[in-house]
């Protein structure tokens, strides 16, 4: 059978075309997810020391990948801000997330995460923050703040600076006007150590960060007090990408919880971020914060800056 010059052709133009479409498809981010080649992409925030954190995550993706075969790439970001950004991308740059309350909130407002799993702390899926100052300064109350200069871990950390925020509220003290200056100190820790310092006149952080560096300043807690505590906050998690396949992310659930019935498991995720457990939840446990944000009079955007 002959084929003519014309046939040929139209034949080359076609197979052109089908490549350049080909070419032109969106990559699907999620295809051979968990392998050497599409590896899990893991963000944390350095609550405490990032070496001490990806250490942890580290040991972390290493024992899910023994019970899973799932490969984890574990990275620390520079702030929750930043790894919110690298959900939301077309492309994520992270497929799953280790957020607080208030990044995480933000993140589903946005319409990039997914809540799987909450953290427990001595049996507790709820955390309290803390009012820091110098033990021989003058500060009091929690009123006796306003004006002050003051040290956070950053700019959106629940407890370090959204919950205080609408705590001053009920005094009367407007955050971004009637304070003194903040300082991002990269850590609940360092905000702590911004205070015995004298680096800021008070730190709101987590309680009891200031027990993470009593190694380094082993009388904190004979230079600083407490004058106030936050009432309960949702713990961090992990958080998943929206889209995310569903079949890998039920194994690893699984995989994760599992760490908390092994030594190993527990040494890695008390190295990271002292998480003692685990317990599955669907975004309706954040509803009761997000009611407390709208009782305050404040949005999700007025908080986060946008």
């Amino acid at each position: 059978m002959k084929y003519s010059r014309k046939f040929f052709i139209v034949l080359s133009l076609v197979v052109i075309s089908a490549m350049l479409f080909a070419a032109c498809q969106p990559k699907d981010p999620f295809e051979n997810i968990g392998t050497e080649e599409n590896p899990i992409l893991f963000a944390a925030v350095p609550s405490g020391e990032t070496e001490r954190v990806l250490s942890g995550f580290e040991d972390m993706a290493d024992l899910v990948f023994d019970s899973t075969g799932l490969v984890i790439e574990p990275f620390v970001a520079t702030s929750y801000a930043g790894v919110i950004e690298a959900m939301c991308q077309d492309e994520p740059k992270a497929h799953m997330a280790a957020l607080a309350t208030f990044s995480y909130v933000l993140a589903a407002e946005k319409g990039c995460a997914d809540v799987a799993l909450v953290s427990t702390r001595y049996g507790a899926a709820f955390y309290n923050g803390q009012f820091l100052v110098r033990a021989d300064s003058d500060f009091e109350t929690i009123e006796d703040l306003k004006g002050a200069s003051w040290c956070v871990s950053e700019a959106i950390s629940t407890s370090g600076v959204i919950v205080p925020t609408i705590m001053f509220k009920e005094y009367g003290i407007d955050a971004a006007t009637d304070m003194g200056e903040m300082t991002e100190t990269g850590t609940h820790e360092a905000a702590a150590v911004g205070v015995y310092n004298g680096d800021c006149d008070f730190a709101t952080t987590y309680i009891d960060a200031r027990s993470r560096v009593e190694e380094d300043y082993p009388d904190i807690m004979e230079k600083t007090k407490v004058i106030g505590v936050e009432p309960d906050i949702p713990n961090d998690g992990i958080q998943f990408v929206t889209g995310f396949p569903e079949d890998v992310k039920a194994t690893l659930v699984a995989g994760i919880l599992g760490l908390f019935e092994t030594e190993e498991g527990l040494a890695a995720m008390d190295a990271a971020y002292q998480w003692d457990g685990m317990v599955e939840k669907s975004d309706d446990f954040y509803e009761p914060f997000r009611q407390m944000l709208d009782a305050s009079g404040v949005n999700i955007e007025d908080l986060s800056g946008e």
